[in-house]
């Protein structure tokens, strides 16, 4: 994870300070990417300690096309509370339809895409593709649906990925519009790295490299100290991702899997960071 810890370098730099909707500030940068074959190993971060089995929920949530905290909660994943019920902006909206709705956020747009010809399941149409060996530069999923950002209690920031067949092996590339470095990036990481090899066992192919493209790269300025402390941390050997054998196909994701059927071996890290989350 040297790649992550020298980004958060380079934006603690050369990142100019700016506001935003949260009131806190940020330092960041624009345009960066990172690159992780993971035949190399799971690119969880290792200066820190990464929660990981929420971070698998959460994927495994999106991948089911999840709309509400208690729904992820169920799954063992407690992110979404804060947007749910702290987020002001969306408390008053009028898409809100109750406690704990998060509306029509990422996994609903991949599973039940709205547009002017009806609804579409995108990861649906990708899996069955990829699973008959079709790559034709349009394995895309996209959670950026302009006309329902307003339904969602935040719009995506990892907003779209696309797959690609490369002989035996199965890419994936994702673009990031917002990149919080201290806490979302790692949960990113590994979760775009879990989704490349969840897909890869249900299509008969070999996880490759996951590239991720990230826009506005920023830290904010209440997690500054720590992260200064943790990029003097040395990064320890990358562990393995191990997925039940019993793993076959997007149905058993969509039903019975759940996150103990996923497991980072090896998995040596350093103490636990508690980073301040901003709303």
């Amino acid at each position: 994870m040297k790649q992550y810890l020298d980004l958060c370098k380079l934006v603690l730099k050369k990142g100019l300070r700016k506001p935003n909707r949260t009131g806190v500030d940020t330092i960041g940068i624009q345009g960066a990417m990172m690159q992780f074959d993971l035949e190399e190993g799971f690119p969880a971060v290792t200066t820190k300690k990464l929660y990981w089995k929420s971070c698998f929920a959460e994927m495994l949530g999106f991948l089911r096309g999840y709309h509400s905290a208690q729904q992820f909660r169920t799954l063992g994943c407690k992110v979404w509370d804060a947007n749910a019920n702290e987020n002001e902006q969306w408390l008053t909206s009028g898409a809100r339809k109750g406690r704990d709705d998060l509306g029509r956020i990422y996994g609903v747009q991949a599973r039940d895409w709205s547009g002017p010809w009806g609804k579409v399941d995108q990861l649906r149409q990708v899996v069955d593709d990829l699973t008959r060996g079709i790559d034709n530069r349009r394995e895309i999923v996209t959670h950026w649906n302009p006309g329902e950002l307003c339904e969602m209690a935040l719009p995506p920031c990892h907003l779209l990925y696309q797959f690609g067949i490369h002989g035996h092996r199965l890419n994936l590339s994702m673009y990031q519009r917002s990149c919080d470095m201290p806490l979302g990036v790692p949960f990113n990481i590994a979760g775009y790295a879990w989704l490349l090899s969840v897909i890869a066992r249900v299509t008969g192919l070999t996880p490759g490299t996951f590239t991720h493209f990230l826009h506005d790269v920023h830290v904010y300025v209440n997690q500054v100290p720590l992260l200064k402390e943790q990029i003097k941390r040395k990064p320890h050997k990358l562990p393995k991702l191990v997925i039940a054998p019993a793993v076959h196909t997007l149905e058993d994701l969509e039903t019975w899997v759940a996150p103990d059927c996923f497991e980072l071996k090896h998995y040596k890290h350093d103490g636990a960071i508690a980073y301040p989350f901003t709303v």
